[in-house]
């Protein structure tokens, strides 16, 4: 059965809470001298060992609720040392590479007071660094549970020592198809250690988690779970499509922090590098970059370098700076728990802050739709970039910042393989002239592909190369040392579709009945290197 608290005004202080006095020398450290409602709440339950379910708006100060508690039990235990290699002692669950980085960083230092050690576990980067911490020692893991999962399943990473476990965003991980994953995980740990949970919902199955892994649990919410944080300011402005990047570009000039929302990853990326273009420094956070490139460009808008950051829903849970004065919904989301959370990444803590949603006349139906269902009321503006109402919201212009190339939205994309590209080093230069069997009139021996497809090849000995004629009796290839177009063994297709087979081991020799070379994709084929083979492959007639 689950006690449900409400949380009340905060009048303590964290020593009178129960907290650890080198905890909150460490919080005074961080800026952080009283509790927020959801702290006060709940450390007197996970202090005393209970299991939690905490529910809160997003900005409430819920990682610290948990992280306290966490570092306050493990400190106790290791206190001097005796952790053991690869059995870490607490463990952080999260949705998003964002997310588990972020909290990392709110643990570290209350880790560091207590003498503990964090590591983050996620994907999209090599595993050997986790590999590492987890053989080494570590004490408290947050993990995403997919790249957690593959750990365990290769012997790496090992559970059965956990004393207290934390599902954060529990709800997202059930958008995300998570569940399943997490009850894995959930399964490995010992059924005595203490569990909380946070999340802004219990419906998609987050309420069969509850029921599973909590016992006992006491439920804390602030105020209501789904509702918008008071300090937030909706603004619905309405623009024709035509001014809809003017007045983007100037909700993105102000002086403050400010997170800019797209739906796809290609508008996130083309209006950062437009908004940069245009003196506005903006960073980009979406699932192509790699996650240099996310930690890069989050650390670039959290430590001031860049005021901007255009993000998809995927960095909504993940990202957590404080001061963010305006959030801007450039597309409105696709249903309203994402509007709220997209719109959280402001007045947190306290704080207050702007919304904008920009909808096009023919988005009014569904955006007021989305409103109702979020619970905000606001009446929609029309406006272009010079309105009055836009001036009042964004105030003075920053100041213009000139393009740097390789800069901030310069594009931290994943390389994506391309065909057609050349390499352009010596030795490889080398190879290729020698492929081609001429001098090239350049210093590089570079001709046009047309200008090597009008003259004759050679051998090495200077003779013309043989072609196979039409008739389908192919000619004998001279011997030599490169490999022809096709591969050693195989046929390659030329023009007119006959097969054309690989010499052996002459000079460049393409078979073709067309007598013009060997043909890939409309160009002339370019032959593998001098590497002397020695397979023996009749041309095939």
């Amino acid at each position: 059965m689950t006690d449900t608290i409400t949380t009340p005004e905060v009048t303590t202080t964290f020593a009178e809470l129960g907290v650890p006095a080198k905890l909150v020398t460490a919080l005074q450290g961080m800026d952080r001298p009283r509790p927020f409602p959801i702290q006060a709440d709940t450390l007197p339950d996970t202090l005393a060992g209970r299991d939690v379910l905490g529910r809160g708006k997003t900005g409430s100060g819920k990682t610290l609720a948990f992280s306290i508690p966490l570092v306050a039990r493990l400190s106790g235990d290791l206190a001097g040392g005796g952790r053991r290699k690869g059995l870490p002692l607490g463990l952080v669950l999260a949705p998003t590479r964002e997310l588990a980085t972020q909290i990392a960083a709110e643990i570290a230092p209350l880790a560091k007071a207590a003498g503990l050690t964090v590591t983050t576990i996620f994907g999209g980067v090599s595993q050997r660094p986790q590999e590492t911490a987890l053989r080494n020692g570590v004490d408290i893991v947050v993990a995403c549970p997919g790249r957690l999962d593959d750990l365990m399943q290769q012997g790496i990473a090992s559970l059965e020592a956990i004393e207290m476990t934390v599902i954060d965003e529990a709800d997202h991980m059930a958008d995300l198809g998570f569940l399943p994953v997490v009850t894995k995980i959930l399964d490995k740990t010992p059924k005595s250690g203490q569990r909380l949970l946070f999340s802004a919902t219990l419906d998609n199955g987050v309420d069969k988690l509850v029921k599973r892994f909590l016992q006992n649990e006491v439920l804390h919410s602030v105020d209501e779970a789904h509702s918008p944080v008071a300090a937030m300011t909706h603004h619905l402005f309405e623009v024709a499509p035509d001014d809809k990047m003017l007045l983007v570009r100037r909700l993105a000039s102000g002086m403050g922090r400010r997170i800019l929302f797209t739906r796809t990853k290609h508008q996130a990326k083309k209006l950062a590098k437009q908004l940069t273009a245009s003196g506005i420094p903006a960073v980009d956070l979406h699932g192509n970059l790699s996650q240099n490139a996310r930690d890069r460009n989050l650390a670039a808008f959290s430590d001031g370098s860049v005021r901007v950051l255009v993000a998809t829903d995927v960095a909504a849970r993940g990202v957590h700076v404080d001061n963010v004065e305006l959030v801007v919904h450039v597309d409105p989301p696709m249903e309203h728990k994402a509007y709220l959370h997209r719109s959280g990444r402001t007045a947190r803590a306290g704080s207050e802050g702007d919304v904008v949603t920009v909808m096009l006349p023919a988005q009014r139906r569904d955006t007021m739709a989305l409103l109702r269902k979020a619970e905000i009321t606001v009446q929609p503006q029309a406006v272009v970039a010079a309105s009055d109402a836009v001036d009042a919201l964004v105030g003075p212009y920053a100041p213009h910042v000139a393009p740097v190339p390789g800069g901030p939205g310069s594009g931290n994309e994943l390389p994506q393989q391309r065909g057609g590209g050349r390499s352009q080093g010596a030795n490889a230069r080398r190879k290729r002239s020698a492929r081609e069997g001429v001098a090239g009139s350049g210093a590089h021996g570079a001709d046009s592909g047309a200008a090597r497809s009008e003259r004759p090849k050679k051998d090495r000995s200077g003779r013309p190369e043989v072609k196979a004629k039409r008739s389908g009796v192919a000619g004998e290839a001279p011997r030599g040392g490169g490999r022809g177009g096709a591969r050693q063994g195989q046929s390659s297709r030329g023009q007119g579709g006959a097969r054309a087979a690989a010499p052996r081991g002459g000079s460049s020799v393409a078979w073709s009945s067309t007598g013009g070379g060997s043909m890939q994709g409309g160009q002339p084929a370019r032959s593998g290197g001098q590497r002397g083979s020695r397979r023996a492959s009749r041309p095939q007639g």
